[in-house]
């Protein structure tokens, strides 16, 4: 399950740069976008876990994509770093208010840029609270939330639908469930995974398969 990183920067230079550092690690995905309106059309269909975003772009203030980002709730979960030439303490103090979870100067060192994604990558690993759609799923209470409705899943069924979760649309196969679950030496069939996406599905009132979907021959994932 690949770590989705957005970078949207409008200077093709540093862009590539931000890419090539980011994608040597390989629990990095990086999709590169050098204007707002083609990061926003993106996001639509698939939201990304980190979104770095340059504040001076060709179309659009970077402000007005950080304020609309923070005032949906569907992507609490996601990072947010600016990278941006603007280098006084107020546009600093602006991005950080407006949600921004940190804040290079340009010019940067790309090392930097890499130890600061790594932290917040880090800390998403960490994340107790997991949301999708209108599922909330805390991981500390044990609890999943549908709306205001309270889901009653056992724990195995609770770890099957954080691991999914945590995908954010990625496919997740029914052996990376298995060994999840019941670790890489337990002789459990794959159909076991089945039968637990089934009872988690009915729980959910999902029995059509449009939350939790099929990806026949390979595994599952969680539409987004």
């Amino acid at each position: 399950m690949s770590y989705l990183i957005y970078s949207v920067e409008d200077d093709r230079d540093i862009a590539h740069i931000i890419n090539l550092t980011l994608s040597k690690n390989p629990d990095y995905q990086v999709e590169t976008f050098y204007d707002g309106r083609s990061f926003l059309a993106a996001l639509k269909k698939k939201q990304p876990n980190m979104l770095v975003l340059d504040m001076m772009l060709p179309d659009m203030d970077g402000k007005d994509i950080l304020k609309y980002v923070r005032s949906n709730r569907e992507y609490d979960e996601m990072a947010i770093i600016i990278v941006s030439a603007k280098r006084l303490t107020i546009d600093k103090v602006d991005g950080l208010d407006l949600g921004a979870d940190d804040y290079i100067e340009k010019p940067f060192d790309i090392l930097e840029l890499m130890s600061r994604v790594n932290a917040l990558y880090r800390r998403h690993k960490q994340t107790r609270i997991l949301r999708s759609g209108f599922v909330t799923l805390d991981l500390d209470k044990h609890v999943v939330q549908k709306g205001d409705e309270t889901i009653h899943l056992t724990s195995r069924e609770l770890t099957i639908l954080a691991a999914l979760m945590r995908g954010r649309g990625d496919v997740v196969s029914r052996e990376q469930l298995l060994k999840e679950i019941w670790g890489t030496d337990a002789a459990v069939e794959t159909r076991t995974v089945d039968m637990h996406i089934k009872s988690i599905r009915q729980k959910l009132g999902d029995r059509d398969g449009k939350f939790i979907v099929t990806v026949y021959g390979v595994g599952y994932k969680i539409a987004v």
